[in-house]
């Protein structure tokens, strides 16, 4: 089969999805995304301008050399927009491959090695009552895996919080790109952080008793030595995981908090390559990858990041909000049940505009998430549904300390 045509579609049926449709002489269609959250047309830009001419009359099986060709080709390597472009040519050949075998995706990828996977959602609340009403929402709706973000006092909107009110006080989604002309900025104040959160672990442990998984982002707001306080203070309550305690970019930040707290630690959300963990699994610095499929290089180099993991005891925690699109979402599951060192997914329902536009076969039952065993990725495009919701620009929010100085977000 060689690659015919090789096209974009930008929707946002509610927020922005950049997605790539590869179509072969056979008539073969395979979908990739290529969202990335606040940047979208960066992508598909790339993908129009760049990537798509090069495609045109490429064997479309050939995915490991194509994956090559368009990585080392470029000479400009990584980032997040070439990596989300890569990403989402490497899931629409996968796609192809494994509807042309008749196969879904995970069969070609070694076959299932778990009947489902353990995916948690994102309970939250401005304050303990509202954080415990969520967090029943999400045991009634068979989560068995809760995130737990909460509101800080004196802090109008905080990261994660649902109910959170920002820019004009307009109800937010956990953390999109706002269709604003300019970042909502938003106010942050660690110390007041690191003295609420375990009081609030505290309260949810007492509520809902040791058995369920809890986790927590930090959403990289914390110096090394912070996130090893809040890491050791956090012991008593037996996190599955504190995420993203400091910014990723400072590897080495890790080994401060490694050797301060036996909290078990996640980070990646934000990396795009399988060099960004060198360090940090040959020295078991981490616990569980975070990276995102659709922002790392695709099915291809998810797989291989993942196998190198296991060697170091690590296992997959694969990002999955809702800025990742369904087809990402699918794609991720198919990894997730193949994989020998699978960990967690995280999983966030899209909104029913999203479901709309994009047509899903994948499950979720009794906590856990299932690929489904359509042919290829399973998700399938309506494009006169995706023409309906127009491209609208839109940022993510900007933080500041309390004194004005830019901070990480």
């Amino acid at each position: 089969m060689k690659i015919e045509s090789a096209e974009t579609v930008v929707t946002s049926p509610g927020r922005n999805f950049v997605t790539l449709r590869i179509t072969t002489t056979d008539g073969v269609t395979g979908l990739g995304d290529a969202t990335l959250n606040g940047r979208e047309l960066a992508v598909d830009s790339y993908l129009r301008d760049h990537v798509a001419p090069l495609l045109v009359g490429r064997d479309a099986g050939r995915v490991e050399d194509t994956w090559q060709y368009l990585y080392r080709g470029a000479y400009w390597r990584r980032g997040p927009v070439t990596m989300a472009a890569l990403a989402a040519v490497d899931m629409a050949l996968w796609d192809i491959k494994a509807k042309a075998a008749g196969m879904p995706l995970y069969q070609l990828l070694g076959g299932a090695s778990r009947t489902g996977a353990l995916a948690y959602g994102h309970a939250s609340g401005r304050d303990v009552p509202e954080l415990f009403d969520s967090v029943r929402a999400h045991l009634e709706a068979g989560y068995r895996a809760i995130r737990i973000q909460t509101g800080i006092p004196g802090l109008d909107s905080v990261y994660g919080v649902a109910a959170s009110t920002a820019g004009g006080g307009q109800r937010y989604d956990y953390e999109p790109a706002r269709p604003t002309a300019l970042p909502v900025e938003e106010a942050w104040d660690t110390r007041a952080y690191l003295r609420h959160v375990p009081t609030v672990f505290e309260a949810v442990r007492s509520e809902f008793g040791p058995e369920l998984p809890l986790l927590h982002d930090g959403h990289h707001r914390m110096t090394p030595i912070q996130a090893a306080k809040l890491g050791k203070a956090l012991e008593p309550y037996d996190l599955f995981w504190l995420e993203d305690a400091t910014p990723g970019e400072d590897q080495a930040a890790l080994r401060l908090i490694r050797q301060h707290t036996t909290t078990p630690l996640a980070i990646g959300e934000v990396f795009n390559s399988a060099h960004d963990y060198t360090l940090l699994l040959q020295d078991r610095l981490i616990d569980y990858v975070r990276s995102a499929v659709t922002h790392t290089g695709g099915i291809t180099a998810m797989k291989k990041l993942l196998d190198m993991a296991g060697h170091y005891g690590a296992k997959s925690g694969i990002h999955g909000p809702t800025d990742i699109s369904p087809v990402g979402m699918a794609a991720a599951l198919h990894l997730d049940i193949a994989i020998h060192n699978f960990g967690i997914q995280e999983y966030m329902r899209h909104t029913p505009e999203t479901l709309e536009v994009f047509r899903t076969s994948y499950t979720f039952a009794d906590g856990l998430l299932h690929p489904s065993d359509t042919p290829g990725l399973g998700v399938e495009l309506d494009t006169e549904a995706a023409a309906r919701f127009p491209y609208r620009a839109a940022y993510l929010p900007v933080n500041r300390l309390t004194d004005g100085t830019v901070h990480d977000w």
